[in-house]
């Protein structure tokens, strides 16, 4: 069947009307969806927690207890080794006044920038301080609601989840309700096994770049390496975007052209064995969307809620290409997003690994 012009107006209009009604209503949907993602990783838990006999208040009180733990320890990390920085600011300081006047020599000398305009440069830049300040004390407060926000979603997620599904449930015929819930349930799994994934993938890397970053003498390695392996919630240039931060810190310091270089080949160490042996044994199949979809869909995200539009893009676009797949008019689409088979094979010792791990599943 040919699609009509008028039938593909109508599906960019309704497109483009659910894009502006996203980017709208951002302050009340993006704290529930984040919930709504996280509960699916904590659902598990709290099931494992009723079972024995836990209340289910009580359950999901403490799914909450240890997701705030998992917060406070990751910024207990990165603020100890801030506080380290903190302490060589002198140093930093000093190399950063250096490279600065080596910057506007090359400004003079090359570009015929004289000093008295690179320093009306930045007096003019100056007069914009206070309004960034109170830009930045606002966008604070609006984290900790939506944080505040987020955590009472997810309690109530967990806390209301059969109820939930029932009302889902009835809003399909009964013919299909078996159906629907094959959907509920397998859009809750890849967004559960996404998440636990993505963590352990973040704690393998925050092992290695620690390792690596300690072994070459970076300063303040640990800091990094939490950095570099956080920045995997983005895709592809995530950990491309660590490394140059850890990279441009480092030559602020005065570090050496074999420690750079030593710095790349870490993360390019990392790397080779994330790709061939950490993502196939972690990550697996769950998430089956291709590279082309993912990095769309990280910009789209990133365009609509910002940053935990990336944080949110994958795990919404996996859950929406299963809702796809089962409702024959829009199988298209999820074929589109879907991953390509291009015939690669994974080594030989990563199927064995694996079907040891899914025989002790079983």
């Amino acid at each position: 069947m040919i699609i009509t012009s008028s039938s593909l107006l109508k599906k960019l209009l309704l497109l483009f009307l659910v894009i502006a009604g996203l980017i709208l209503a951002k302050s009340f949907l993006m704290p529930l969806t984040v919930a709504g993602v996280l509960a699916t990783l904590f659902l598990p838990l709290s099931q494992q927690l009723e079972k024995h006999r836990f209340p289910k208040w009580l359950a999901v009180l403490s799914c909450l207890l240890i997701l705030l733990l998992a917060m406070a320890g990751i910024i207990s990390m990165l603020g100890w080794q801030i506080s380290e920085l903190i302490d060589d600011f002198e140093l930093i300081k000093i190399k950063a006044l250096e490279t600065g006047a080596r910057i506007q020599q090359y400004l003079l000398i090359h570009l015929g920038i004289s000093l008295e305009k690179q320093m009306q440069v930045l007096k003019d830049q100056e007069h914009y301080l206070p309004s960034t300040l109170q830009l930045f004390a606002g966008k604070m407060a609006g984290i900790f609601t939506n944080i505040v926000l987020i955590l009472v979603y997810v309690f109530c997620f967990l806390y209301y989840r059969n109820h939930l599904k029932q009302f889902l449930l009835r809003l399909s015929p009964k013919d299909q309700q078996p159906e629907m819930e094959q959907i509920i349930y397998s859009t809750s799994r890849v967004s559960q096994q996404y998440l636990l994934g993505l963590s352990k993938m973040i704690v393998c890397l925050w092992i290695m770049y620690g390792i690596g970053f300690s072994i070459i003498g970076v300063k303040n390695a640990v800091m990094f390496a939490i950095l570099c392996g956080l920045l995997e919630i983005i895709p592809y240039i995530g950990n491309l975007t660590g490394t140059l931060l850890t990279l441009l810190v480092a030559a602020v310091n005065g570090a050496s052209v074999p420690m750079l270089g030593s710095i790349v080949m870490v993360y390019g160490s990392v790397q080779l064995i994330q790709g061939w042996i950490l993502e196939p044994l972690i990550v697996g199949p769950q998430v089956k969307i291709n590279p082309f979809t993912t990095i769309l869909s990280l910009v789209i995200g990133e365009l609509i809620w910002g940053i935990p539009g990336i944080f949110l893009a994958i795990p919404v676009i996996a859950m929406l290409k299963i809702v796809f797949d089962h409702i024959d008019s829009l199988k298209p689409y999820g074929m589109l997003i879907g991953e390509i088979n291009t015939g690669k094979k994974e080594p030989v010792f990563i199927k064995k690994i694996l079907s040891i791990v899914k025989s002790k599943e079983k």
